[in-house]
């Protein structure tokens, strides 16, 4: 007979979202185990990129003295260009670099594994090195647990919440994640490159633990999606995120897009002299709020990426804070369900009218509509050119013919681009019906 063991919960994925649930439900003193594939929390992450931390603020109070940050963002720059050309939207300030801070940059390989510290100092029990294999269900189709592949040990619990990213098995298994549909999600792919402290101090203009978060449109061909560029203390991670349907149709490797936009003209001299030091993709869950899946059933919560909860929005690309957010609330929910005596899906109901309330639902309900305006083929395709072919005719001097006006210049450039001044203004006030 397999070993069996058993909790108040079982937390299955010890990233943000799980050592989130399982901090939740320890700190409510609940015995519950964290359940990671991997030797130990982020061992299998290899992402450098910016998190949010405000969703610390009630779970670690005063979390920016401990953290393990690599530099606090205190520029970020919007970007649209084309093979030759790029104009950003550029903003500084001195506000994000002082406590509480707006965003940080960070590797995921010691952000998991700080959080989930904080989840088994609070109480919980880690669990490494092993994979959840299946669900564990009682006589009325409940699930009781989950299988594992440690000689086929059974982890019991009145409660299953399924933390095991973008593709979860469990959540598969539990009848909540329908089949993946491809035009849902995206892949991104990043390389992070070895550069000194003092160089990229001085090619970004920062200083000390200062950082900046470069988010681009237009670099990924004719293939929708966009690129990103962010500091480390001695690294810098530059990469791109593109439409999966997209890409396998395209015939292009994702590789050379990371390579297009390292030689870009705009980006090459920042990365001088820098050497690879790790390559890694990544699936992410980008349909929004409409792709959702349900959250609870009996005996069994999903969050985070197991829950599409990644925010692709344009000006906003979010995912661990939303990741946090939702493990924390799951955990709680978990705990008022057992202090119930309550675990199905009606007595588990209270975590997606908490999410509902809160940041992490209400932001991706608000921004439902955003993926379909930024993904479109006017947004990815034209606007990039349509937009650095004005800014360069408005900057081009040229005397003796006097300067076109503004609107001279938009329609010129707008007919090069195929867009009519319609079509233009309807996507604008569409962008700032969706984002305003």
């Amino acid at each position: 007979m397999p070993e069996v063991l058993t909790f108040d919960a079982v937390v299955v994925g010890a990233g943000p979202a799980g050592a989130a649930a399982a901090l939740a439900l320890a700190r409510a003193g609940r015995s519950v185990v964290l359940v990671e594939r991997g030797p130990f929390p982020g061992a299998k992450n290899v992402y450098g990129g910016v998190v949010y931390g405000r969703v610390l603020d009630d779970i670690v109070p005063n979390w920016w003295e401990e953290v393990p940050v690599e530099r606090w963002v205190v520029r970020r720059s919007t970007m649209m260009m084309t093979g030759t050309q790029s104009l950003s939207v550029d903003f500084r300030t001195d506000a994000w670099g002082s406590a509480p801070y707006n965003g940080m940059t960070t590797l995921r390989s010691h952000f998991d594994a700080w959080l989930a510290g904080k989840a088994t100092g609070a109480g919980a029990r880690l669990v490494a090195s092993t994979v959840a294999t299946g669900l564990v269900r009682d006589g009325a189709g409940r699930v009781v647990g989950v299988r594992t592949d440690r000689d086929g040990a059974e982890l019991h619990a009145p409660v299953v919440i399924a933390c095991d990213g973008v593709n979860s098995f469990l959540a598969k298994e539990a009848g909540l994640l329908p089949r993946a549909e491809a035009s849902h999600h995206t892949l991104g792919v990043k390389e992070v490159l070895d550069l000194p402290h003092g160089a990229i101090n001085e090619r970004f203009g920062v200083q000390d633990h200062e950082g900046v978060d470069m988010e681009i449109l237009g670099c990924t061909r004719e293939i929708p999606g966009g690129g990103f560029l962010y500091t480390n203390a001695d690294t810098v991670s530059i990469g791109v995120v593109v439409s999966l349907p997209q890409l396998a149709a395209s015939g292009v490797r994702p590789e050379e897009l990371v390579a297009d936009l390292k030689a870009h003209p705009t980006i090459a001299p920042l990365l001088r002299g820098s050497s690879l030091r790790e390559y890694a993709a990544h699936l992410i869950p980008e349909g929004g709020y409409d792709t959702m899946p349900a959250l609870a059933s009996d005996g069994m919560l999903v969050a985070g990426d197991a829950g599409a909860m990644t925010l692709a929005a344009g000006l906003w690309l979010e995912g661990v804070n939303f990741a946090i957010g939702s493990g924390y609330a799951a955990g709680r929910a978990a705990d008022r369900a057992l202090a119930a005596g309550d675990c199905s899906a009606r007595g588990l109901a209270s975590y997606r009218t908490d999410l509902e309330s809160q940041f992490v639902l209400a932001d991706h309900k608000r921004l439902r509509k955003a993926p379909s305006l930024v993904l479109s083929d006017r947004v990815q395709q034209r606007y990039p050119g349509l937009l650095c072919d004005l800014a360069e005719g408005m900057f081009t001097v040229t005397n003796p013919t006097p300067k076109a006006g503004g609107l001279k210049l938009t329609r010129a450039a707008a007919a090069r681009y195929g867009v009519s001044l319609r079509q233009l203004a309807t996507d604008t006030v569409r962008g700032l019906r969706i984002f305003g």
